[in-house]
């Protein structure tokens, strides 16, 4: 469940918050907040279950995960696949707390999540499957506060999404080598030498569609510079990569944590301060 590796879990949590405040315009119902937080964890343990599931052959051949509890043999499958149910089941008892556009979607959520690990074998984009799961929770957000997905919510998942394979990018290359070894495909195999030229054009694209967003919420200065900050943040990760080291790689990948949490903090302080700002600013001028 990676319960020790927190990470993951903040990676997905921190845009999905942010898209209730930005579906909200402000404090979204706390109920909501406790909803997604606690989905948002049990979703990712059962993502991390299925996915040792389905590399359970693998995994053993690679550096980083060898010791992997199916990989290792501490596990068994039949116990995996239990754990899984229980973790799909808790999470799904959160939707009775939520309206049924919600519901549907999560639905159509899980069934990409269960796919995801599975996409290794078959494509060398599955870090674009795992951007689709991972910014699910956006779209589910904007549901669950709207009754209906907006422009802004699906901009804020594109974004996600971009990001996401660029981070992803970036993990895959720690595994790159051995992954070549065993058969799995990942982006950072079908880039090559030009990775970090693409994680870059994917960091850029990612951030053109968050200012197309605070575009489109008329957000202001604090925003802004919550975005200016994401941008300084994929230089920093271009310069810790600049010589494929797997460390490094991992070090970059480990970084976006506070990509999601400057986007998270922009929209709160924009949607909190930002029309007490703008107000005392004309007052100044």
């Amino acid at each position: 469940m990676r319960i020790d590796r927190p990470v993951g879990v903040l990676l997905l949590l921190w845009p999905t918050l942010a898209a209730l405040w930005v579906a909200a315009d402000g404090l979204p119902p706390i109920g909501l907040i406790v909803v997604f937080s606690i989905g948002t964890f049990l979703m990712r343990a059962a993502g991390c279950v299925i996915n040792d599931y389905a590399d359970r052959h693998l995994d053993g051949a690679v550096k980083r995960t060898a010791m992997r509890p199916l990989a290792a043999g501490t596990v068994s499958e039949r116990g995996a696949l239990g754990l899984f149910a229980v973790l799909a089941l808790l999470a799904f008892s959160l939707l009775l707390f939520l309206n049924d556009l919600t519901r549907w979607l999560a639905l159509a959520g899980l069934g990409i999540a269960v796919i995801y690990p599975f996409m290794k074998r078959w494509t060398y984009m599955p870090q674009v499957v795992l951007g689709a799961a991972f910014s699910w929770g956006i779209v589910m957000a904007f549901a669950a506060v709207q009754n209906q997905v907006a422009a802004a919510g699906w901009l804020l998942f594109v974004a996600s999404l971009l990001w996401i394979v660029a981070y992803d990018t970036l993990y895959a290359m720690v595994d790159r080598d051995d992954d070549l070894k065993v058969g799995i495909k990942s982006t950072a195999i079908l880039f090559g030498t030009a990775d970090r030229l693409m994680v870059g054009v994917l960091q850029a694209a990612t951030i053109v569609s968050l200012a197309l967003l605070g575009g489109k919420q008329h957000y202001g200065i604090l925003y802004e510079l919550a975005v200016a900050v994401i941008a300084c943040l994929f230089v920093y990760q271009q310069w810790l990569i600049r010589n494929r080291e797997r460390d490094a790689c991992f070090k970059a990948f480990a970084n976006n944590v506070w990509v999601g949490f400057a986007l998270l903090s922009g929209v709160i302080c924009q949607t909190a301060l930002g029309a007490r700002l703008a107000t005392l600013l004309e007052g100044w001028l």
